[in-house]
Formats: C-alpha cells, structure tokens, sequence
C-alpha cells in the first residue's frame, strides 16, 4: 500500500472537531433518507445569526461559502465587470473570468500585497461586482480598511462582496502587525449592495462537512430567493452541534496561530521569505522555482501558486506538529540539493 501522502495543501484545520460535534454528524447518519428539516436549517441559521452577531433574516445557507460566491457570480457577472484580486482564491477566479462581461485582476504585488484604495476606487466606479478576500487567499494579509469598504458601498452601482473564510483567525491574528477591520459583517445592515461570505470549513474543523453561510444585503436577496440548501444530515448536525458549543474554536485557532508562527519562524532560519498570515497557512518564497514539485516527490504536498504569482511562491497550511516537522525537513534536504 502506497503511503499516504502528508496534505498541506488545501488549507484544513489538521484537528478533528470535539467528540460531540462528531457524534451529531453520526446522529445524522440515520437520516440520510430524509432532506434536511425547514426547522433545523432555520435553527442553524439562528445560530449563524447570534454567532455572527447579525440580523437572522439576512443570513444564507449553503454546501460551502465557495458555492454562494458562485451563485452571486452568476447572477451578476454576464452584465457586469468584476473586480478582484490578483491573486485570489482561484476556483472562483476562474469563474469570475468565464462569466463576467469584463474582469479586472488587481495585482498584488511582493513584497507587501498592499491593495492600493485609490486604484481599488478608481476601478469600481460604474456597474460592476467587487469579490475582495480578506484575509486573502493566498498572501494571508488583510486587504480592506472601513473607510475603503464605505467609499466602494457608496457607490450604490457597485455590489461589494467580501470573503472573511478565515475570519477567526484575522481575529485572533497572532502576527507581527496588529489586526483592524478584520471583518465588515456589521455593515450588512446599513448597505443593500454588501454582503459578506464565511464558513465553519476551518476555524470549527468541519471542512468535510461543508457548510457555508452568507450574510446579505438587500441588492442580494433575489439571488437566493429560490435558492434552498440541502444540506446533508450529518453536515446539519455537525453544524448545529458545533454552534451550540462553539467554545472549542477560540482554541483551535489559539493552537494552530502558535503552531503557524513556530513554522514561520523555522522558515526563516531556513532562510525562505515567509510572510506574516492572519490565516491558518502561510506564503513562502523560496530559491527553488519547483519546490511543490520538489516537495511532493517526498511525500508533502503543498500549494504551488506560480500560477498566480512569480516562480517559488508555494502556500503551505498549517498541519500537526509531527506533519509540519516532516515538511520543514524535506525542505531542507531540498534546499541541501539547491545549495
């Protein structure tokens, strides 16, 4: 039996979820001849509500925040220029770039992946739908200030989506710069044409589950007018469970923000360019242009982002200590053979 390979690539949580959690999902197998209840999806979008701290009317269920991006892509995009970021979180990138009338990539650029306001303003003045991650995808850096959310908002030709996926994480950062604005949820309320996207996927460690929610604004709700998320049975009660008693998040993400700066940290000694994350991975540029390949040849896979950024840019997420050892030695040996 080939080995299995170590994963860190796809920006889990390495930890499995606490004991009950994984007993709901369990719970919920016996139901898996049965669609998921009105009244269970209406209670998890309670608690999606009261752990978001907004109004429940506005929050949207679905099978990943990455399928609610797409539906507000394909709503919009055919007679709509859409702005984002270059790079960005790529599967809806590609989306983006097949549907939308125009699409327009604001670059990134090392060493600071600073977005610049006044470029951001400047290309968002007429109809158009701006998808902005932040904390971005792959860089780990907050992108957006209120005073540039307000200005875009503003702009009422404008629809402003906002992907806080690792919101938990910007939170509680952990990095060398101090984290403001790291979410804009509570501007929901204020502006029709905003609405803000996340996920239990990885602060609560429910990647297999699949659960998504977005909260919306007013320019937003005939898109999901008819939009009913059949979530299965062992998602919703992973879910519903994990809500109910969400106090384990503050500690997985407390563990995997020291474990991540431990990597940082040793990445450097390795002499790579690692830059700070407010998210459960980090970007790393190294010597080597091929060291995803490199690296998966010794049994780690990690994400090799030269199709977005310059060669030697690779995202590795956060693993176990054992797993990011095993990394952090392979990359060694390699960097011996560059040497």
């Amino acid at each position: 039996m080939l080995k299995r390979p170590i994963r860190l690539d796809m920006n889990e949580d390495p930890f499995l979820p606490p004991a009950n959690v994984i007993a709901a999902a369990r719970k919920g197998l016996s139901r898996l001849n049965r669609y998921a209840d009105a009244e269970d999806l209406a209670q998890l979008r309670r608690l999606l509500a009261d752990y978001a701290g907004v109004d429940d009317r506005r929050v949207v269920l679905g099978p990943g925040s990455e399928i609610l991006l797409r539906e507000m892509i394909h709503a919009f995009a055919g007679k709509r220029k859409v702005v984002m970021l270059s790079p960005s979180f790529l599967p809806v990138v590609e989306v983006a770039r097949e549907t939308a009338a125009s699409w327009t990539g604001l670059r990134l650029s090392p060493p600071g992946f600073e977005l610049q306001p006044e470029i951001l303003l400047a290309e968002t003045q007429g109809p158009c739908l701006v998808i902005i991650d932040s904390p971005n995808n792959p860089t780990g850096h907050l992108m957006l200030e209120r005073q540039t959310v307000r200005a875009l908002v503003e702009n009422e030709e404008a629809l402003l989506v906002i992907d806080e996926a690792y919101e938990e994480f910007a939170r509680m950062h952990g990095a060398d710069e101090e984290a403001t604005d790291s979410s804009f949820i509570d501007l929901v309320e204020d502006y029709a044409n905003l609405a803000v996207t996340r996920t239990l996927d990885k602060a609560f460690s429910l990647a297999g589950a699949r659960v998504g929610y977005a909260v919306i604004g007013e320019a937003f709700r005939k898109v999901f007018a008819s939009f009913y998320p059949l979530l299965p049975q062992p998602s919703l009660g992973a879910a519903l469970e994990a809500l109910e008693h969400p106090a384990y998040v503050e500690q997985h993400v407390s563990r995997l923000i020291e474990e991540r700066e431990r990597l940082r940290q040793a990445l450097q000694e390795a002499e790579a360019r690692v830059y700070a994350s407010h998210a459960n991975f980090l970007l790393v540029r190294s010597r080597a242009p091929d060291m995803a390949a490199r690296l998966r040849d010794e049994g780690v896979l990690v994400s090799d982002v030269s199709n977005q950024l310059p060669p030697g840019f690779i995202r590795v997420s956060v693993g176990t200590r054992r797993e990011n050892d095993a990394f952090l030695a392979a990359y060694g040996r390699i960097m011996e053979d560059v040497h």
